[in-house]
Order: structure tokens, then C-alpha cells, then sequence
């Protein structure tokens, strides 16, 4: 299986894969580690051609993006070989492509080596950090290829051991290190999913509709926009129509499910997303899921950190934009508290064999 790789030349990241015919959005973000305001949030957008060996690359932003040399005007499209660099913005922040053939550990290993080689720092024991070093995971860069590997992919996304209650990051600081970097590359997950005919459950010209990878409850779809929106923060008053159809394709996922007699539903948004590209879940409230395993998970969805529909709604209709609080991410490390009867649980699995009372 063939595979393409963007590559940060100065080593700020990790190598962002690039699927197939999806279009890709790079600009000033927290996956690119820019935080330059003459960069735009969508300064260019990437679609690799695995058949062809290239990449396309659009400039959306005001200022000039270069390739190979060549300073690119607004809405510019050029191809992006191998061998040749992208500067972001300004001359600034390279980048290069590799695709890469196969996915087994010793492919992953050897691909590990090319990517240190890319870095200016690759001698430096600190400052290759944010390449693949000799302690990196190398399917943290691949495709799995057993049953066995998918399993451990679970515990990478949450779906882990059940041994504590208020974890919210790894212990370990090499672990959160390692976990940090590859959020920056499965954060784009759902732009892949939603391409994907056997992912999809509806879809239509203004939306699609995906099962969530890792549910949190029996019932838990994702409803995503096919227009490039990264999240609540873009959002503006011309997305208004764009969201209330959003809220009524999730409405007509209760109204059709089987279970709407005896299940209660719930339909918002996570304030801090770790996915790019807005999604509204739409997701049962009997939380009866393997997946559902930290203090995290809980709370992202029974604290105000959930946003519902209906308010992001009404706020962007009133004030043009989706104000999120100061220190909302707090909210995430609040004791366990029961949905149903309020009442507090020491642990994950105590509030789980708490929630059977409470199941239909």
C-alpha cells in the first residue's frame, strides 16, 4: 500500500499523512506548531495523487505560499513533486513530500531513518523530538497490519485498560510526548472517514454521516459538512443554514432509530475538538460502550465542555460566532458525576456498574 508523508524540513512536527484524493488543509494551527499571523489558518491545501506521485497544492491565503521556487497567487495550483519544497507562507516554514511503498515494521523503520535524515537537526538528541527517534512507535505512521496492532491503536484513541479514574494525560512524560505528536496525524482521521462509502450511513450534497470509530454509547454518529470548516472557532453567521441542516439530518437519525422509545439522545459539540473538521455528535445517553474509559471521555460529554446544537445555533445567529469559555478544558478533569441521579463515582468502572441501574 502505497503512502504519502508531508514532511516538516525543520522538524516542528511529526510527518502528516496524506490519503488519497483528500484534500488536506495546512496553515497556522497547533498540528503545525505555526503560530505566524501572516499565515492564515487555510494557507494551503494539499490533495496527494498516489497514481500520479504528486501533490497538488492550492494557495487559499492572502499571502504568498512558494513552490520549488515559485511564488504562488491565491487560488494557484501547482504539483508538488518529491525532491521539492513548500514554504507555507513568506519563504518560511518548509515542507517536502515522500510516498512511501509498504507498511510493515521494517518499511516503518527505514522510513524512520529517512525522516531523520530530513531534519537540519538530526544530530541533536533534543531537538529531533519531534521527528521518529529509535524509542518512536513506527505504526504510529502506518497503516496497521493485524488484528493485534488494531487492538493497540485502541489504547493510543482512549479505549484503554481500566485503572483510573481521574487520568487524563499519560503519566509517563515520554508516553504524552509520543501521544501529543500522533494526535497531530489521526486529528485529520475524519477527513479520511468521511470518503469513505463503507463509513458513511447518509449522506447528501450539503453533509455526511459516519459511526463514530471508537462510540461512546450504543448509538453514536458524527454529522460532518462536505465544505472544509476545521472547527467552532471559524464559524460565522453564513454557516447559520449550514448548521441547523446539520442539527436536522442528526434529528432524523433519533427519529429513526429503534430505540428512540427507550433511549434518550443528545445532539452537540466538543468545545476543544481533538479531531479537525466540525462534527456534530449525535449520541445516546446510556453510555454503554467498551470505548467509554477515562475521566476524559465522561466528561467531554456530561460537563458544559458539550455544547449543545441548539445553542451554538442560537449563538451564532445572535453574535455571528461560537464564543467558548476561558479554562473550559478544566471541565474535563471535574469529579465523575452520574447523568442520570448526579450521584459521584470514584472510577470509571464503579461509574459504569453504577450506570447499569439507570439502563432501559
Amino acid at each position: 500500500m502505497r503512502v504519502c508523508w508531508l514532511v516538516s524540513k525543520d522538524g516542528r512536527h511529526q510527518p502528516i499523512r496524506l490519503a488519497h484524493l483528500v484534500c488536506v488543509m495546512i496553515g497556522r494551527s497547533p498540528e503545525t506548531k505555526i503560530t505566524d499571523k501572516k499565515c492564515s489558518r487555510h494557507q494551503v491545501q494539499l490533495k496527494a495523487d498516489y497514481n500520479k506521485g504528486y501533490v497538488l497544492v492550492k494557495q487559499l491565503g492572502i499571502n504568498p505560499s512558494n513552490v520549488n521556487s515559485e511564488d504562488l497567487k491565491r487560488d494557484q495550483e501547482v504539483k508538488l513533486k518529491p525532491g521539492q519544497d513548500l514554504y507555507v507562507v513568506n519563504q518560511l516554514y518548509p515542507y517536502t513530500i515522500r510516498f512511501e511503498e509498504g507498511t510493515s515494521d521494517g518499511d516503518a523503520l527505514s522510513l524512520k531513518r529517512t525522516y531523520e535524515e530530513i531534519s537540519p537537526n538530526s544530530g541533536s538528541s533534543v531537538s529531533n523530538k519531534h521527528l521518529k527517534t529509535a524509542d518512536s512507535n513506527p505504526r504510529q505512521y502506518h497503516t496497521f497490519n493485524s488484528e493485534s496492532e488494531a487492538k493497540k491503536e485502541k489504547t493510543k484513541d482512549g479505549c484503554k485498560a481500566e485503572n483510573s479514574s481521574d487520568s487524563v494525560t499519560p503519566v509517563n512524560s515520554s508516553d504524552a510526548s509520543g501521544r501529543k505528536d500522533f494526535q497531530g496525524m489521526w486529528s485529520q482521521g475524519l477527513k479520511i472517514s468521511m470518503q469513505d462509502p463503507k463509513m458513511q450511513v447518509y449522506k447528501d450534497d450539503k453533509v455526511v454521516v459516519i459511526k463514530d470509530k471508537y462510540p461512546k454509547a450504543r448509538f453514536h454518529w458524527l454529522v460532518l459538512p462536505w465544505e472544509s470548516i476545521s472547527n467552532l472557532k471559524v464559524v460565522r453567521r453564513d454557516h447559520s443554514t449550514l448548521l441547523q441542516h446539520m442539527h436536522q439530518v442528526g434529528q432524523k437519525l433519533v427519529q429513526e432509530c429503534l430505540d428512540t422509545d427507550t433511549l434518550k439522545f443528545r445532539l452537540g459539540y466538543h468545545a476543544i475538538p481533538s479531531m479537525s473538521h466540525i462534527h456534530l455528535h449525535v449520541i445516546s445517553q446510556d453510555f454503554d460502550s467498551p470505548c467509554l474509559k477515562t475521566k476524559k471521555h465522561w466528561n467531554s460529554f456530561n460537563t458544559d465542555y458539550f455544547l449543545e446544537s441548539e445553542d451554538v445555533m442560537k449563538m451564532v445567529e445572535q453574535n455571528g460566532k461560537v464564543t467558548v469559555k476561558d479554562g473550559i478544558a478544566e471541565l474535563l478533569k471535574l469529579p465523575l458525576m452520574c447523568h442520570v441521579c448526579q450521584q459521584q463515582q470514584s472510577t470509571i468502572p464503579q461509574l459504569k456498574q453504577h450506570l447499569k441501574k439507570h439502563l432501559p
